[in-house]
């Protein structure tokens, strides 16, 4: 067989000379257009969903939160693999999908079933999310964030972090090419609650009114009167 290809080159050398040409352009045109990356990303196409149930067993999870989701997301188009982790107050859900579908079409297939979804996970047990899609390989910068010199007793660590959370990484986010941004380190802000008993029976409020109300998530909300004596005394109060 390859002494008959010889002797045909050999024989017809216009033809094998243009078929030459034929390949080195091809060669050249795949080239220009060839990725070049030194550490390729081969992770498999696909969407991770967290749950945060920090009030759950882990048999509570997979039963009220990893179970529902499942369900929900075996109907997927596309779908490849189906894996989940439940852990004592955490969920952590992977879909794979084929190679070929397109990431912003499977993250909104999945945000769709994601609202299905919520309506049979009990409103306390936490609320599904999606992760960035980013992976390992996708960590392009790190940096820390001290203070001036001249500046140490100024700024402590949770000041460092407070920063960092609501000015550094909110600018860092709206630069082009940036999906997340994880900030780790510092101290958190925290807010402590202490009641008087005292003064919490001579204002009026329940003591069980306030322990319900500084036992709920932090939000926001339009400003409101707070009133110790009706007639006397209003505060507005704002979260």
């Amino acid at each position: 067989m390859i002494s008959r290809i010889i002797r045909l080159s050999v024989h017809n050398k216009p033809v094998t000379g243009l078929l030459l040409l034929l390949f080195i352009a091809a060669g050249l045109y795949s080239f220009s257009r060839l990725s070049v990356d030194a550490l390729p990303d081969v992770t498999n196409n696909q969407v991770q969903v967290i749950t945060n149930c920090p009030s759950l067993a882990t048999q509570e999870v997979e039963q009220f939160v990893t179970a529902p989701l499942e369900i929900e997301f075996k109907s997927l188009q596309g779908l490849t693999e189906l894996r989940s982790i439940s852990r004592s107050g955490l969920s952590v859900i992977t879909i794979v999908f084929k190679d070929n579908m397109p990431v912003t079409t499977v993250r909104q297939w999945v945000a769709e079933k994601l609202k299905a979804a919520e309506e049979k996970i009990p409103r306390d047990y936490g609320a599904p999310d999606m992760v960035p899609p980013t992976t390992g390989l996708g960590e392009i910068f790190q940096y820390v964030l001290v203070t001036k010199k001249g500046f140490e007793g100024k700024y402590n660590a949770m000041d460092l972090r407070t920063m960092e959370d609501w000015i550094v990484k909110r600018q860092l986010l709206g630069t082009a090419g940036v999906v997340d941004v994880s900030s780790f380190g510092g101290k958190l802000r925290q807010y402590e609650v202490s009641v008087r008993p005292d003064r919490l029976a001579a204002g009026g409020p329940r003591r069980t009114a306030w322990g319900r109300s500084s036992s709920e998530p932090p939000g926001r909300s339009q400003g409101r009167f707070l009133s110790s004596r009706p007639g006397h005394e209003h505060r507005t109060a704002r979260s």
